[in-house]
Formats: C-alpha cells, sequence, structure tokens
C-alpha cells in the first residue's frame, strides 16, 4: 500500500522560505516520477512541480520558475519542494503524488496516482 506523507506546510509571510517535504512508503522515488500539486479553493488542482525518477528531468509551472525548487532523496525516499520569495498567490493546499508523467514541459498525475493528504499553506501580507 502507497502512502505519501506530505509535511511542512503552515503560515508563513510574504517574501519568506518554506520546505515541504514528501515522505513515500510502498512508492520508490527513485523508480517512479513524483511531484506536487496545488489546490485552492474554488481552483482545480494544478500541477506545480514534477521530478523523474533518475531526478534529471524536471518541471516547474511557469509562474513558480525560479522560487520553486523540487529535490529528492533517494535514501530517504522522500521528495522535498523549497519554495522562496513566497507570494499570496502560493496559498493552497500542497500535495504529493506518484506515480505521475512529466518531463520538462509539464506534469500530469499518472493513470492510477496515488495522493498524500496534503500540507496547508497559508501566505499572509
Amino acid at each position: 500500500q502507497v502512502q505519501l506523507v506530505e509535511s511542512g506546510g503552515g503560515l508563513v509571510q510574504a517574501g519568506g522560505s518554506l520546505r515541504l517535504s514528501c515522505a513515500a512508503s510502498g512508492l520508490t522515488v527513485e523508480r517512479y516520477a513524483t511531484g506536487w500539486f496545488r489546490q485552492a479553493p474554488v481552483e482545480e488542482r494544478e500541477a506545480v512541480s514534477c521530478i523523474s525518477a533518475s531526478g534529471g528531468s524536471i518541471y516547474y509551472e511557469d509562474s513558480r520558475k525560479g522560487r520553486f525548487t523540487i529535490s529528492k532523496d533517494d535514501a530517504k525516499n522522500t521528495v522535498y519542494l523549497e519554495i522562496s520569495d513566497v507570494k499570496l498567490e502560493d496559498t493552497g493546499v500542497y500535495y504529493c503524488a506518484g506515480p505521475v508523467l512529466t518531463d520538462r514541459k509539464a506534469c500530469f498525475p499518472g493513470p492510477r496516482p496515488n495522493w498524500g493528504q496534503g500540507t496547508q499553506v497559508t501566505v499572509s501580507a
């Protein structure tokens, strides 16, 4: 059984930074692409960043390029998302997902994706 457990969300002031973590079990991040998706109220869930199994292909949503950094630690089977210079529009629930389909230009949930429970990120002015 796959479990993805996100952590690291919270209340952060605009301009600040935070790091989200996704600890995976039952799914090996070294073998499957994984990613981070954000959902805000009345909005659809959107991919913000994804990383291939090898780590050699990384996707960022255009408006997040330069501020978001995805990485993974295969030994810990954990995927990270660092957000710097956070903005009000970064507010939302961040979900970890895997497997995903991704290249440098796009990222989509896989045919049978697994999702974490989400971690809330709230940015204050």
